[in-house]
Order: structure tokens, then sequence, then C-alpha cells
């Protein structure tokens, strides 16, 4: 897992390397985690906040937003 993982970081890094609006898309994807890990991190019960986190990004991904 390990392995994929880190050959997927690579994808990622290589691509926002060349491309710039990539770069952009990234940085706003970027930005959207920290806030949702600030917003985890704040909250008393982490493991129901972070539930609901993953729940609104597989939302946003399905809607291709």
């Amino acid at each position: 897992m390990s392995l994929l993982i880190r050959k997927l970081a690579t994808y990622v890094a290589r691509k926002a390397a060349s491309d710039p609006r990539a770069r952009e898309k990234m940085m706003k994807v970027a930005g959207t985690v920290v806030q949702e890990a600030k917003q985890i991190a704040g909250e008393k019960n982490r493991a129901f906040a972070a539930g609901k986190a993953v729940r609104r990004a597989l939302n946003k991904a399905q809607k291709g937003e």
C-alpha cells in the first residue's frame, strides 16, 4: 500500500511541476484539505467529524466539482 501511495504522490508532484493549471487546482485542493483538518481537529468527536468530511469529499467527487 505504501508503494502505491508513494507512486501516486510522485505522479502528482510531477504533474504539478509541469502543468500550471494542475498546480493551481492542487493548491485549491490542498487548501480545502487544510480547512477540513482544522475542522476535524476542533471537534470533540473527531471520528464522526472525519467521517462527515469523507462523505462531503465523496459527494463532491460524484457530482464532478
